[in-house]
C-alpha cells in the first residue's frame, strides 16, 4: 500500500471514535455483516461514522493490509481495530462492546 492510501485511512479511522469501512452506509447497509454491526452500534445508541468500500477499490483492498483482517466489515475505536462482526456480536453479548465504548467515549 502506498503512504498516500495509508494516510487516508488513517485520516478516515481518526476522524471520528468509533468508525467502520463497510460495504454500504449506516443508512443503507449493502450486506448482512455489515447491518449486523451498524445494528449493534444503534442498540447501543453509540454515534459513529462508516465509509463505504464498495465506493472505492482501493481502499477496499489496503484496510485488509492496514488491519491485517482479510473480511469486512472492520470495526476501529479510537483507533483501535477492533474486530469484525463476529467478534463485535460477541462483545456485545457479554456486555464487553458497550463498557469498551463507553470508556472510548468518555477520554
Amino acid at each position: 500500500m502506498d503512504a498516500s492510501t495509508r494516510e487516508r485511512i488513517e485520516a478516515l479511522i481518526s476522524s471520528s471514535p468509533i468508525f467502520v469501512f463497510m460495504k454500504g452506509s449506516k443508512l443503507m447497509p449493502q450486506c448482512g455483516f455489515s447491518n449486523n454491526v451498524v445494528q449493534i452500534l444503534h442498540a447501543l445508541g453509540v454515534p459513529f461514522e462508516t465509509f463505504d468500500v464498495l465506493s472505492d477499490m482501493e481502499i477496499r483492498q489496503a484496510i485488509k493490509d492496514f488491519s491485517e483482517w482479510p473480511t469486512i466489515p472492520q470495526v476501529y475505536v479510537k483507533g483501535e481495530f477492533i474486530g469484525g462482526s463476529d467478534i463485535l456480536i460477541e462483545m456485545y453479548n457479554s456486555g464487553e462492546l458497550r463498557e469498551k465504548l463507553e470508556v472510548a467515549l468518555a477520554s
